[in-house]
């Protein structure tokens, strides 16, 4: 409502919105909480977002805290774009998605927002040269079952 009445009132001027944070009982956590908020004032329309910091309320902002804000604001804009349908907007989230179902890691880390942190994590437990994620293990990997039942029908086209 306050996104349709801003663009009459404002005859469709930019609105910028800071948040909002959509619950008050996790301090320290901001960030996360005024993104869901942020993600949905953007979906309807808000043109600018102002980021919040984890030292919301709380404290000064050190330079990490600034960045974690900001990440969060990025996933929040990117996920409003998504979910309004603006053209383009999912392009990079397939191009992720096709990286993924092959297990080309160099390719999502390099389609990755934050490429260096997503290495690291995958480093620290199981590498590179992997055809399975950490999350289910070799055995239930779904993302390599299914890989490995398309290979078989491929083989066996009349199965299908």
């Amino acid at each position: 409502m306050n996104m349709t009445r801003q663009a009459k009132v404002c005859d469709g001027a930019p609105f910028y919105v800071l948040g909002p944070v959509v619950t008050d009982v996790f301090p320290g956590y901001d960030h996360i909480t005024s993104a869901i908020g942020a993600t949905a004032a953007a979906y309807y329309g808000a043109s600018f977002l102002c980021y919040v910091t984890p030292a919301e309320h709380l404290a000064l902002p050190k330079p990490e805290d600034v960045r974690a804000g900001c990440v969060a604001y990025k996933i929040a804009a990117h996920s409003a774009d998504v979910a309004r349908g603006l053209p383009g907007a999912r392009d990079w989230d397939d191009r992720m998605a096709a990286a993924r179902g092959s297990f080309d890691w160099n390719a999502q880390f390099a389609l990755a927002f934050d490429g260096e942190a997503a290495r690291a994590l995958r480093q620290r437990d199981l590498g590179t040269d992997h055809d399975y994620c950490s999350m289910c293990g070799k055995e239930w990997c779904a993302m390599r079952i299914s890989r490995d039942l398309r290979e078989e029908m491929a083989k066996h086209p009349e199965r299908s």
